[in-house]
């Protein structure tokens, strides 16, 4: 699944741009392959994300954040060893920090992965995003604030699966157990997200968002 939206993702990015962007985007290399990879394990979509984000520096240096969350304007970048530590010259260092300091004038959160990390730690890689997104969240829309990272991605999940979900569908996605997938979606139907797509069978076993779920991921 994630090939598919990868290819279509890069596609629209690609057709909505245009100069240096648009450049960068035809560049696009398996370094940021593997961060979109990364973010689609957490995210399972592409929603809100925009690629080669444009950053210009006080010096009026364009720079550009490899996945920008737009949400909680978060840079996601991958930072490769060779390129980034192993070879670097001195002015591209001196440019990096920089651009470090240019995203943190615009107020967002530089986020960098290195190559390895994503490759070899992924789970920590995971760990870090939803505890960022945690972090992160305070100041956004009440309903995004009442909710936990793991809740979320069952909204997300539902959004995908369209005509109904089941606790295995949740504990796939989740890679959980059984009773913290049925304790999860307790939590959202006590705060009217879901719904069980039976409501006068004795037992549930399929489940159904509110028509205006999608709203908790703002």
């Amino acid at each position: 699944m994630f090939e598919l939206a990868y290819g279509k993702f890069l596609k629209e990015q690609q057709r909505s741009s245009s100069g240096m962007r648009l450049e960068m985007l035809k560049k696009h290399g398996p370094g940021e392959r593997k961060l979109l990879e990364l973010l689609w394990s957490v995210f399972k979509s592409f929603e809100g994300i925009e690629l080669e984000y444009e950053v210009v520096t006080s010096t009026g240096v364009r720079n550009y954040i490899d996945a920008f969350y737009k949400p909680l304007r978060i840079a996601f970048e991958a930072e490769g060893f060779v390129v980034h530590a192993e070879k670097i010259t001195r002015d591209r260092f001196d440019s990096e920090k920089n651009k470090v300091r240019s995203v943190g004038i615009a107020g967002y959160l530089y986020f960098p992965f290195s190559w390895d990390e994503m490759d070899k730690r992924p789970e920590l890689c995971k760990r870090s995003i939803y505890e960022v997104l945690g972090q992160r969240s305070t100041g956004v829309e009440t309903e995004y604030l009442h909710l936990a990272p793991y809740e979320r991605e069952i909204i997300r999940l539902g959004l995908r699966l369209t005509e109904g979900f089941r606790i295995s569908d949740i504990r796939e996605c989740l890679q959980c157990s059984a009773g913290l997938a049925s304790k999860l979606v307790k939590s959202l139907h006590h705060k009217r997200i879901l719904r069980p797509a039976n409501p006068e069978a004795r037992r549930h076993h399929r489940y159904l968002l509110e028509d205006d779920a999608h709203k908790h991921l703002r």
